[in-house]
This record gives C-alpha cells, sequence and structure tokens, in this order.
C-alpha cells in the first residue's frame, strides 16, 4: 500500500540558506568529567584537550574533536556544530534572525563559527576553517572467507582487545515537541535532504532520517534524525567503527566494564547499518555502527510505516524502553504542558505509543 505524507515537513528545501557538509561535534553538560571520560574511552573516543571545566574528545579522522563535554551541576545535552563550506556560508548563517555574529573559535582546531538556536532551543554552530589533526591509527577491516571465498588462507582471524577505534561521528537523533517547524528549519536553512520519513496512520511523520546535500559525492542516510515527541530531547547519537568485529569487540569491553547496554547488535532496515546502543553514566544513548547506506542527493524520499518491528532487520526486537525519554520531573512537567496545552495533540501521542509501545 502507498504511503503518503499528509504535512508539509519533511521535504528538502529548493534554495536553501547554506549547506552543511559535515556533522563536525556534539555539545553536552556534564557534572562529572572524569565520569564521562572514562565512558568515552572505553567506548572508542580519545582525548584531545581537557581544562578543569571542558573536555574535547576525538575519533580516528583528522579532525581536532567530535565531542564536547562541558562542566556543569546536571546533565544535559547543549547542541550541535556542522562544518559550512566558506565564510560566505558563515555571512550568511550570520544573518538569521537570533544568530551571532562571526566569532573566532578558540577550541582545538581553531577556525570560525556562527552560533545559532534552532526551533527547540538546542544550539547549533556553523563552523569554518578549522585546521585539521593527524588521523589516528586505525586497524584495518578484517578480511572474512564468505561464501566460498576464500580470502584468508593460513592466516586465523585474531582480534586486539581493546576499545573499539570510533572513525568518526555519524549522527545525531533528537526529539521535538513541533517536529514540522524544526525540520522546515533544518532544511531550510542548513539543506538537510530527508532519505527516509516513516509515518503514523495518518500520514503523519514521526521520525525522519536526514542526509547533507553533497550533490554527487554519496553521503550517510543520516546525519540528523528528527523524531516526533512529547518534548524536546536528545535521542541518541552513533558513532561509526571499521567493521562489525569491531562492534561485536566493544560490546564485550563494554559490558565487562561494567556500562549499560540498551540494545544490540541488530542490522537497522532504514541506514542498513549494523548497531549496537549503549548508555553513558546520565543515561544518555550512544551508539557503536558500521556498513550504513549512502545516497546522492539525487535518491527520493522513501516513506514506511512507523513500527518497533520496522526498526531493525534482524536482531533482538527495539525494547520498549528504548524510545521512552529518561524520566524527570521537568520532563514530565514539560511533556504534560505541551500535551494540555495543545503543542502536541493528545491524538499523535496515542499513536507514537500505538507504533513504539
Amino acid at each position: 500500500m502507498a504511503l503518503t505524507l499528509n504535512t508539509a515537513q519533511p521535504a528538502r528545501h529548493p534554495a536553501p540558506t547554506v549547506k552543511a557538509q559535515a556533522l563536525a561535534y556534539l555539545m553536552f553538560e556534564r557534572p562529572d568529567l572524569d565520569l564521562a571520560e572514562r565512558f568515552l574511552a572505553d567506548f572508542g573516543l580519545v582525548r584531545s584537550a581537557r581544562t578543569p571545566d571542558v573536555l574535547f574528545m576525538r575519533a580516528a579522522e583528522p579532525r581536532a574533536f567530535c565531542y564536547v563535554a562541558f562542566k556543569a551541576d546536571k546533565p544535559r545535552f547543549r547542541g550541535l556544530g556542522l562544518q559550512v563550506r566558506s565564510r560566505d556560508d558563515l555571512e550568511r548563517l550570520s544573518e538569521l534572525p537570533g544568530a551571532s555574529a562571526i566569532e573566532s573559535v578558540t577550541w582545538p582546531g581553531g577556525g570560525e563559527r556562527v552560533v545559532l538556536k534552532d526551533p527547540a532551543g538546542f544550539e547549533v554552530h556553523a563552523v569554518h576553517g578549522a585546521a585539521p589533526a593527524p588521523p589516528l591509527e586505525r586497524r584495518a577491516p578484517a578480511v572474512w572467507n564468505v561464501g566460498g571465498r576464500h580470502a584468508r588462507v593460513d592466516a586465523p582471524q585474531r582480534l586486539l582487545h581493546a576499545p573499539p577505534e570510533v572513525l568518526k561521528l555519524g549522527h545525531v537523533v533528537l526529539e521535538l515537541a513541533d517536529f514540522q517547524r524544526a525540520a522546515a528549519w533544518y532544511t531550510q536553512h542548513l539543506g538537510f535532504i530527508p532519505s527516509d520519513v516513516q509515518l503514523l496512520p495518518d500520514g503523519s511523520p514521526a521520525v525522519a532520517f536526514m542526509r547533507l546535500d553533497l550533490g554527487e559525492t554519496p553521503a550517510d542516510h543520516h546525519t540528523l534524525a528528527l523524531a516526533q515527541g512529547v518534548v524536546d530531547t536528545y535521542s541518541h547519537s552513533a558513532y561509526e567503527l571499521v567493521d562489525a568485529d569491531a562492534v561485536g569487540m566493544g560490546q564485550r569491553l563494554l559490558k565487562s566494564a561494567g556500562w549499560r547496554h540498551a540494545w544490540g547488535i541488530g542490522r537497522h532496515l532504514l541506514g542498513s547499518q549494523v548497531f549496537d546502543y549503549w548508555q553513558d553514566p546520565y543515561g544518555d544513548k550512544h551508539e557503536h555502527y558500521t556498513d550504513g547506506d549512502v545516497f546522492t542527493a539525487d535518491r527520493p524520499t522513501g516513506f514506511h510505516p512507523l513500527s518497533r518491528q520496522g526498526m531493525a532487520q534482524w536482531g533482538e526486537e527495539m525494547p520498549k524502553s528504548f524510545a521512552k525519554p529518561k524520566p524527570s520531573v521537568p520532563l514530565v512537567l514539560s511533556a504534560l504542558k505541551n500535551i494540555l496545552g495543545g503543542a502536541v495533540p493528545i491524538g499523535t501521542v496515542r499513536k507514537l505509543a500505538a507504533a513504539l509501545f
């Protein structure tokens, strides 16, 4: 049965303000930077720099950092940084309502940035001109004997028992009360393209997996995903590993270190990634993945029904707890305000609950 989007968003914009080129970094607030770093190191990130108040972690790619943790009283997701093509892009973004002027960056790598706020209030840094960092060492992908083809002869498969090298920050997923407004903002001002959209039975969007517009250059299936929720909150972020063996080794080592597992190992349906999800010390989900789809800008948007069963091709079905935000008094109060005030229709809440729980 054909599925049809019954709302204006998500849809690619015909003339976006700029076209973001990469997800540069994520920003979190953490009460204990030592604890945050211990998890991230076990997860596979490497310290780039640290002060008493800020921790910078990096991946193997030639970027100075991909993860920033600020010392704060309470844990919170602050926002994300997106690389843009030129200083002209920064000029255009600085003219948007509420945007900062172009400012110099004092963080590792330097460069310049414009600070924006998306409709949900998350910080969005547009960055340009950061100096590359030397890439970190990483192992080559494992060689597999498959389907009668013996690429490895007289060479047993032996993997190093160590945290897997994170190749890069891959994507971030946000839950939003005003899905339409947020999707319009990211497509209009930063050029995101919806790759696949999951729909509720009435055709309203529940999840939009959105990729960068890199023209003929293949881009990850999604760099940003937006989900209809009852509050504005972080869902999870994802980090690419070299192969499925790295995902498996990551699970073994994180489990032995006592960290909390969230879901996996499995293979997603939309995006195709082999995945494994873990919770950091503050309950925020972090995903290891490998073997994701890549699309050029020409590929049209796909539409699919939302369901727990549709989240993975194999592996454990998505736990009901996975899509539930971390409980807190402010979250409950915000959810009640959005529902009772009509910002999130009660009918949408019921349909989301029926599909996911």
